[in-house]
């Protein structure tokens, strides 16, 4: 039985938004054939991710320090102990599926976050004398992400960087297996957007039964 993370950063539900219609047709359809695999849907808009400040660096402060957990403050054991949990989640997984729209040029700020919270020496990735390894070997991700205009080829997709950090965490991870599925174009050609949506949603249902 393999656990996955549906890791959604998106304020609107798959009613609403044509990432969310296909990341719901990807993850339905892999539930369907996985009927043993857990699936754990986070919700990053809905769910408590603090970012990396003043209390969480005190916080790690004190404990590489030699300090016990018991001797944070209240803030610091709220967002320490938070974080702590979210990157045992993460470490736990076998497969992680992220979807998010591409705001300005990258993804939510949420994500941004999630991903600090997960990124942790020990965990995802070490330090070595050759520099840092991913320890993640194991595992497999996909992004799917929604694009109003066309960012695959051409000048635009050198401007293009949600996916684009997401490559590069993956790989920081040592995550061996990851794989990109866009929804994009429905913006720029408005009388296709109904046939971009619906062959997505093909092409989820596809990944979906190998991933």
């Amino acid at each position: 039985m393999a656990k996955v993370l549906y890791i959604t950063a998106n304020p609107f539900n798959e009613t609403q938004s044509y990432g969310m219609a296909v990341g719901k047709a990807f993850i339905d359809t892999y539930q369907e054939k996985n009927k043993n695999d857990e699936i754990v849907h986070i919700d990053l808009f809905n769910e408590n991710i603090p970012q990396i400040d003043a209390d969480v660096l005190s916080g790690w402060g004190k404990l590489r320090s030699g300090k016990g957990f018991e001797e944070l403050t209240a803030g610091e054991k709220a967002k320490v102990g938070r974080l702590s949990e979210l990157s045992e989640q993460f470490t736990a997984a076998d497969k992680y599926v992220f979807v998010t729209p591409l705001w300005n040029f990258s993804f939510p700020t949420v994500m941004k976050a999630y991903l600090d919270s997960v990124a942790v020496a020990g965990k995802t990735f070490k330090y070595t004398e050759q520099g840092p390894i991913g320890l993640l070997t194991d595992k497999k991700a996909l992004h799917i992400q929604a694009r109003g205009g066309f960012y695959s080829e051409g000048p635009a997709a050198d401007i293009e960087m949600g996916h684009r950090y997401l490559t590069i965490m993956m790989n920081f991870f040592g995550v061996p297996s990851f794989e990109g599925l866009f929804v994009e174009g429905q913006n720029a050609m408005p009388d296709k957007a109904q046939e971009i949506k619906e062959n997505a949603i093909t092409r989820a249902k596809e990944l979906a039964n190998s991933f």
